[in-house]
């Protein structure tokens, strides 16, 4: 059975390593969001497949949560590769304190400083983490139009229910 569940660990992390590859090398000049969409849904489908072959070997759950965070992933990069022009503004984005709302899914609040001299918007990906580090869940959200020298923020909700000690991380975020 452990040998079952290393296989779909290693499907989920060669998709996930597929597909950040493939999402990165769309270049600005063709369609970044389709091709990043196709190529999230076949990923997602090869790691679903994977689960399957596996049987009953392995739970349900653990056999779907690589899937679900390959899938999460693969969304996150198509986002962030449909922005255009954007400038690296990790720097200029914290997150709040980490809330579990009502239906077991987390919940923290994004604010973005647009330090810039005119109305900009931010996409920020937000990763959901355990306790020993290991991805969870990702989401991009979008702080749309903060004018020059203002704050703005937006609510970054997870994806799935996540159980267990979880903390938050801004994995990119771009000012556009």
């Amino acid at each position: 059975m452990a040998g079952d569940r290393r296989t779909v660990r290693r499907w989920a992390m060669g998709a996930g390593i597929a597909l950040t590859v493939a999402v990165t090398g769309c270049s600005n000049g063709g369609n970044a969001s389709g091709i990043a969409s196709g190529v999230a849904s076949k990923a997602a489908s090869a790691v679903s497949s994977a689960g399957t072959r596996i049987g009953g070997a392995a739970s349900s759950a653990a056999a779907q949560a690589p899937a679900a965070v390959a899938s999460a992933s693969a969304a996150a990069q198509a986002k962030l590769a449909a922005v255009k022009g954007g400038v690296n503004a990790k720097g200029e984005v914290r997150l709040g304190s980490l809330k579990e709302e009502s239906d077991g899914r987390r919940t923290v609040e994004v604010t973005a400083a647009n330090k810039a001299d005119a109305a900009k918007s931010f996409a920020v990906q937000v990763n959901f983490r355990d306790g020993g580090g290991n991805l969870l869940d990702t989401v991009v959200v979008t702080v749309a139009d903060v004018a020059a020298g203002k704050s703005g923020t937006a609510t970054a909700r997870s994806n799935r229910t996540l159980s267990g000690e979880v903390k938050t991380e801004v994995g990119r975020a771009l000012r556009y």
